[in-house]
Formats: structure tokens, C-alpha cells, sequence
């Protein structure tokens, strides 16, 4: 199986950690993040990691080497200039027919191989891993009918809402919706997909799932990674 890490981004939102860092090497615990994803996809039966660079690309090139250390072949494309998430999927040159593609940003429990063969299994053009998550409004909310009298008054609601854990599997034919050199994110590329009649599949998930790149995130990540039995739960022998 293979992977492709999207570690081209400059990891605006955790300045000032990325001014000299790439985000991918910010450190969760004792280890930067993009190690944890390299064990994590080792553990689940990936052969192969492709890894897209663009800021600070060489420091990343340097500490991941060729993945031999992680029983790993790693090898990179990068970026001369931004292409999002899904436009550097069309500079990589090998891609097998399936391939699963994570956020370098991504701290997860997520089956990554539980995801793949469920690709497999329903044969979409992409699969998106989704989770729940809720949001509470910190305030009183009102709504009013058409003459402005009051319907509902719902003291700080809760809301829940699936949202996209950033790891996903694409079937190899959906990089044609995607123009050379072109910058595309993937919600883009899965417009695209939807657009043209393909089909797109949603996997549920109920694993943990943090956004390293959001400060509030990587504050509880470095919280989970500082208990020895819930740092097991994301790096398995």
C-alpha cells in the first residue's frame, strides 16, 4: 500500500513554532508529528510514503531520509511553488491505482488500513474519513418568524456536525480533474469529482482526531502525549 504525506504548507496558524520549523517537524511530546504518522502508517501495512514538500522542504528531506530507520521506502516531490493539497498530487510520478493521502498535520487513531480496504471494498472515486464533532454557541440563541416574533430562545445549544479528519484514499483516474502546475485543495478536488458524476464515499470513524495546526489542538496534543497510556493509543508496537 501507499501513502502520500502533504507536508508542503507554512503552518501559519502555529507561528511562531513554524518560523523556523516546517510543521510536519513540530514536536508532539518527544517526536515531531510527521514521525508519528511515518509509525502509524508502518504499523498498518503501508510499504511506501510519498512526501510533498514545499517550506523548509530539505529540512524534512533530512530527518525523514529514505525511511529506512522505519522500515519504510519514503521518497519526495516538492513543490517550487504552493499547490494546495490536491495540486501536488499531480507532480508525483508512480502512483498506484489506490493511495491514501494525509494531512502532515493530522494526529489521529484512525485505522489507516481499515480505511483503505473499505475504498477498496465500495470502489468510489474518493473516500473522505470523517468524525463527529460539536461546537457550543456561547450565547442565547433567538429565532424569530417573518413579523419578528420570538419562535425559539435556546440557552448556549450545542451542535454536532461531521467534519473531515484530512486522510483519505483516491482512486488514481480522479488526478485528470486536476490541470499541470494548477493549485487545488482537496474540498476542491472532491467538488471536482462529485461534479463529473463520480462517486465520493464518507468513512465513519470514531477515533480520536486532533488539527495540530490549530494552537488549541496541539495544546491537547502535547497534554495526551505527556501520559505514557494515551500516547500508546497513537504510536502501537
Amino acid at each position: 500500500m501507499q501513502a502520500v504525506i502533504l507536508a508542503g504548507g507554512k503552518g501559519t496558524r502555529l507561528r511562531p513554532f513554524t518560523t523556523s520549523l516546517p510543521k510536519p517537524l513540530v514536536p508532539v511530546g518527544d517526536l515531531p508529528i510527521i514521525e508519528i504518522v511515518l509509525r502509524q502508517l508502518k504499523h498498518f501495512g503501508f510499504a511506501e510514503v510519498i512526501i510533498s514538500t514545499g517550506h523548509l522542504a530539505e529540512l524534512i528531506e533530512a530527518y525523514c531520509g529514505d525511511g529506512r530507520r522505519w522500515r519504510l521506502r519514503i521518497r519526495y516531490v516538492r513543490e517550487d511553488k504552493p499547490l494546495s493539497t490536491a495540486g501536488a498530487l499531480r507532480l508525483i510520478r508512480g502512483l498506484r491505482p489506490d493511495f491514501l493521502t494525509i494531512n502532515g498535520d493530522v494526529l489521529t487513531t484512525l485505522d489507516f488500513r481499515a480505511l483503505y480496504d473499505f475504498h477498496r471494498r465500495s470502489r468510489p472515486a474518493a473516500t473522505v474519513s470523517v468524525c463527529e464533532r460539536q461546537t457550543v454557541v456561547d450565547f442565547g440563541t433567538i429565532r424569530l418568524d417573518e413579523q419578528d416574533r420570538l419562535q425559539a430562545y435556546v440557552e448556549k445549544p450545542a451542535y454536532r456536525y461531521l467534519v473531515s479528519m484530512g486522510v483519505n484514499v483516491f482512486d488514481r483516474k480522479v488526478l485528470s480533474l486536476i490541470k499541470p502546475g494548477e493549485a487545488l485543495g482537496i474540498p476542491d478536488l472532491i467538488a471536482r469529482v462529485r461534479g463529473s458524476g463520480g462517486c465520493v464515499m464518507g468513512y465513519r470513524s470514531q477515533a480520536d482526531w486532533l488539527d495540530i495546526g490549530r494552537s488549541e489542538d496541539y495544546q491537547a496534543a502535547q497534554d495526551l502525549f505527556a501520559s505514557p497510556r494515551r500516547r500508546a493509543k497513537y504510536l502501537p508496537r
